[in-house]
């Protein structure tokens, strides 16, 4: 299993890549981050991204089964850039999400899918 930051400063390589974060969903928290801090403070960063992340897992209408367990991820489309929020499941104590944000014009959205669940699911030991 590769080490948080080792994955954190790999995903940081995806094309585009601006930020990312690995947050705790049960606390809210910024677990660790890396790229550029201007954007937003990590824990504002981590704070929002929770609330998406708990208000896509508590819908029904967003889930194709009645456990609401089958969200692997979340993308967020702004005019400057992609969110992706990927989760990475029960393998890291509990819900752990990590928060990439991808510069619209100089990043590719479907390779940053690629990359960041690789990197995910290298971090989670899958």
């Amino acid at each position: 299993m590769a080490g948080i930051d080792d994955c954190l400063a790999r995903m940081m390589t995806i094309p585009g890549a601006r930020r990312v974060t690995l947050i705790d969903c049960a606390s809210g928290l910024a677990v660790a981050s890396a790229g550029r801090e201007d954007l937003v403070d990590q824990h504002e960063d981590a704070a929002g991204a929770t609330d998406v992340v708990r208000a896509v897992l508590a819908s029904p209408a967003l889930s194709a089964t009645a456990a609401g367990d089958d969200v692997e991820e979340i993308i967020v489309c702004g005019t400057g850039g992609y969110h992706l929020l990927a989760l990475t499941g029960a393998d890291l104590d509990g819900h752990l999400f990590v928060h990439l944000l991808v510069d619209r014009e100089n990043g590719n959205l479907a390779l940053a899918r690629l990359r960041l669940q690789g990197l995910v699911d290298e971090m989670a030991g899958r």
